[in-house]
């Protein structure tokens, strides 16, 4: 690995770094002192695409008293990666994250968040490595199950119109399409797409391979878990939110309906997350 190495509690400067996972190089963030937490980004986004849309501010967090990585998932922003769909499968990233943390933290658990296919990859992660994470906040939890098959088939065609009109059209068709009421305040929603044009296709294809875990797996997790979800987008419909909820013990679920309740959820993250916090935090 190269760049910031830091030990988990260290303070750092939130310059980039980069660290070398699985064959790809993932650059990323890492702010703040304290007990680690980490950040794990939508499909098609990146830290940039997501910080220039104004979707998310997760300053509180790091105010709160956490180090906060964010990292770009493979063949997004920053990071490399090869045009092999099976290599962007939530479990896949789920792989890539695991290992991220083995460099960045030792043994230590840390605190996860997860916006879309970064709750799906953080999903996959706790899955596969009970007691890697203290407690997870999960955002904007995608399709699952019974209503996945729908948005696979939206990926699969987004992947043949990127290659053969190129992403800018793909861009084009989602900025064009009806904006839900709670980004109504959000002028650079939604953000734009951070993966180049050679790995678009394979990005695409990987999220259309991919699902949240078995609801038996799920119902394993046992650590504390705040789920933030928004109302009226078909691509993160508010049933899977309720679903997670219903299936993880003791997890508890936050609805935005209105930007103003959107833009809290640093403020409730931060407070489930600040260090010391007992049980599941206050929301």
């Amino acid at each position: 690995m190269t760049g910031h190495t830091a030990a988990p509690n260290a303070p750092s400067d939130a310059a980039g770094s980069t660290a070398h996972v699985r064959g790809a190089a993932l650059a990323y963030t890492d702010a703040g002192a304290g007990p680690l937490a980490v950040y794990a980004h939508g499909v098609t986004q990146s830290r940039a695409s997501e910080a220039a849309s104004g979707l998310f501010d997760w300053a509180p967090v790091v105010a709160a008293g956490r180090r906060l990585v964010a990292y770009d998932a493979r063949g997004h922003g920053q990071s490399t990666g090869d045009p092999v769909p099976a290599q962007y499968t939530w479990p896949q990233l789920a792989e890539d994250l695991l290992a991220l943390l083995d460099q960045l933290a030792g043994a230590s658990p840390v605190a996860g968040i997860g916006s879309s296919m970064g709750t799906g990859t953080l999903l996959h992660a706790a899955v596969a490595a009970p007691g890697r994470f203290d407690r997870l906040v999960l955002t904007a939890p995608p399709t699952a199950w019974a209503s996945r098959p729908a948005q696979a088939d939206l990926y699969r065609r987004g992947a043949d119109l990127v290659e053969t009109r190129g992403p800018g059209l793909f861009a084009e068709l989602a900025a064009a399409a009806p904006v839900p009421p709670v980004f109504a305040d959000l002028p650079g929603f939604p953000p734009a797409p951070d993966v180049t044009e050679e790995l678009f296709p394979s990005v695409l294809r990987g999220a259309a391979d991919s699902d949240l875990p078995p609801e038996r797996a799920l119902a394993t997790i046992d650590v504390p878990v705040l789920i933030l979800a928004w109302a009226g987008d078909p691509g993160h419909p508010v049933a899977t939110a309720e679903r997670l909820a219903a299936l993880i013990d003791g997890a508890q679920l936050q609805v935005a309906e209105t930007g103003a309740q959107l833009a809290r959820w640093g403020t409730l993250a931060a407070d489930f997350l600040a260090p010391g916090q007992a049980g599941g935090g206050r929301v």
